[in-house]
């Protein structure tokens, strides 16, 4: 049995000394008799038979403790800000220069226009948008469009022109606020409420109809430079407009001002056949006379105040302003949020989906307060708000009622990880609860309470998705204020299919929960010092200088088919 001498401070002695203390000549004396060697050059016992270690270090004084080395320290407060917060640093970058990082797929150089990589595994800038805010972005595959600062559309891509690597204005003076793609064609809203439908080939924007376009000179018309149609309802009421669309590779969601739902074919190649339009037993072969992408008012949901419209590959969601869901179209992977049915694989009129019985039991009212599609997934946020149950007396649960929790919902494909459940499932119907994004809750410093984190946007591609939190944000740092006051952006978490990178990891395997990426311009943070690893915040909407104007602006995400971008927004 070995046993090891307690621990004895004493002086220290010159390196390779003799000490002849009685306790060491009893202990060298005892090793010589046991076999354990002592070197005095080394200072140090080793038990020949390798089973223990006894040095005489053990010997010498204790060490003094170590002492943090001085953290480095900006010469002014906004360089103190920029050492001691990557997130400050973030947020100042994005003021000081607007632009978009693109990365995924680049098959059909998109997202790097002048690269032939197959793939871009991290974010990287598109440097034709430096400086640049954008008013709306959109990503596909092979062609992408954007519309600028002026409200024109700018197009690029091979889907657009093999020939052109850098975004071309095409579709101008339209005053254009937001973009919808479809499998072939642009549809762009303008701020006036027409809905224009473009080819994305400049080839067929040149060489199709061009219609007859007003001028500032009355009862004087000239021809448009490219080929567009007009996909404005005609039934719409005085003062009554189109304020938001949302499509699929086939169709688009058309929700007026006065809450009106229409739907409308947005594809040259197919005709919508699924369900999506919402108009019982329209088909291509029963469709009425006119132009195969006239307007058609989903009259199921008169008298519902639609407010809130997604769209995914082949189906449609509608929300009212009362909290209540409407879904319609393929159903193939349970994206409806009903069950599979191998007999009825599309339901061609809106259904109300039955979210209140995701709540049995749990005294909790909940109401749907928007909505989120993608490829062929859905995602539902709710509010659900703590209520008294039957004969409950509790005094310590009634301080709950009232108390909304807000909790985000998905079904669908869920084979690459896209439900964000922490589950592999090849399709899901009733609708799944993502844990990671539901019942947050933290304290407001401005406020002095306890509130719930909401998701401020939902993103979804084909496969992919990503969600900005509605935490607390700050960007009040400034002259006047503490050395150590920094501004800090919204989480955002990623999930789903990562085949082409387009979450953004730098790496290929597919997520199936929540996740943080670090931040877009990674070598800033280096520059600074910061070794550990950050996670990337989005800049909430700020007003800011820019080029001599004060304009509001923020930072936004697009989920595309593979692909994902952040831009500056208006």
């Amino acid at each position: 049995m070995t046993s090891f001498l307690p621990h004895r401070p004493s002086k220290a002695r010159p390196r390779g000394s003799f000490v002849t203390s009685p306790l060491t000549l009893i202990i060298f004396v005892s090793a010589l008799a046991i076999g354990i060697e002592y070197s005095p050059s080394s200072s140090s016992w080793l038990w020949n038979g390798g089973i223990g270690l006894l040095s005489s270090e053990a010997f010498a004084e204790e060490p003094g403790p170590v002492l943090e080395k001085p953290k480095r320290k900006g010469q002014t407060k906004e360089e103190n800000r920029d050492l001691i917060s990557s997130q400050h640093l973030q947020v100042k970058r994005s003021w000081q220069n607007p632009g978009v990082y693109a990365w995924g797929s680049n098959s059909g150089r998109v997202v790097a226009l002048d690269s032939n990589e197959t793939f871009i595994k991290t974010p990287r800038r598109i440097l034709f948008f430096d400086g640049q805010l954008l008013r709306d972005l959109k990503l596909d595959r092979n062609f992408g469009a954007a519309i600028d600062v002026h409200g024109d559309l700018l197009q690029w891509g091979t889907g657009f022109s093999p020939e052109i690597t850098q975004p071309t204005k095409t579709l101008c003076s339209k005053n254009l606020i937001s973009l919808s793609l479809s499998r072939d064609r642009v549809i762009a809203l303008s701020s006036d409420g027409t809905v224009y439908s473009l080819p994305c080939a400049q080839s067929d924007q040149t060489t199709g109809t061009k219609p007859l376009e007003a001028t500032w000179l009355p009862f004087w018309t000239i021809r448009s430079p490219i080929s567009y149609r007009t996909l404005t309802p005609s039934t719409l009421s005085w003062s009554e407009k189109i304020i938001s669309i949302s499509g699929g590779l086939e169709h688009v969601l058309l929700l007026t001002s006065k809450g009106r739902l229409f739907s409308a074919a947005a594809g040259s190649q197919d005709f919508p056949s699924r369900g999506q339009l919402g108009i019982a037993g329209l088909t291509w072969s029963t469709r009425p006379n006119g132009p195969y992408d006239q307007t058609h008012e989903i009259t199921t949901l008169r008298g519902f105040d639609i407010a809130k419209i997604a769209a995914g590959d082949y189906h449609s969601l509608a929300a009212d302003r009362d909290g209540r869901v409407f879904a319609f179209g393929d159903n193939s992977s349970g994206q409806l949020g009903f069950d599979y049915n191998p007999e009825s694989l599309a339901i061609d009129v809106p259904s109300l989906l039955p979210i209140q019985k995701l709540y049995n039991g749990t005294n909790q009212v909940p109401k749907v307060t928007n909505v989120a599609a993608g490829g062929a997934n859905s995602f539902f946020s709710v509010d659900a708000t703590r209520v008294a149950g039957q004969g409950e007396d509790n005094p310590h649960e009634r301080g709950f009622l009232g108390r909304v929790s807000a909790d985000t919902w998905s079904c669908g494909q869920g084979i690459t990880g896209t439900l964000g459940n922490g589950r592999w499932t090849h399709m899901q119907g009733k609708p799944t609860k993502i844990k990671a994004l539901s019942g947050l809750f933290e304290y407001d410093e401005n406020t002095n309470q306890v509130v719930p984190i909401r998701l401020a946007h939902l993103s979804v591609g084909s496969t992919h998705a990503a969600a900005v939190m509605d935490n607390v944000t700050h960007v009040g740092a400034s002259d006047r204020s503490s050395e150590n006051d920094t501004n800090w952006g919204a989480d955002v978490v990623w999930w789903g299919g990562n085949e082409f990178y387009q979450i953004g990891t730098g790496k290929r395997n597919n997520v199936n929960q929540p996740i943080y990426i670090a931040p877009l311009d990674v070598d800033a943070d280096k520059e600074k010092g910061r070794r550990e690893e950050h996670r990337f915040q989005i800049t909430p909407r700020h007003t800011i200088k820019f080029n001599g104007w004060k304009v509001s602006m923020e930072q936004r995400i697009e989920c595309g088919r593979h692909t994902t971008a952040v831009y500056s927004g208006l």
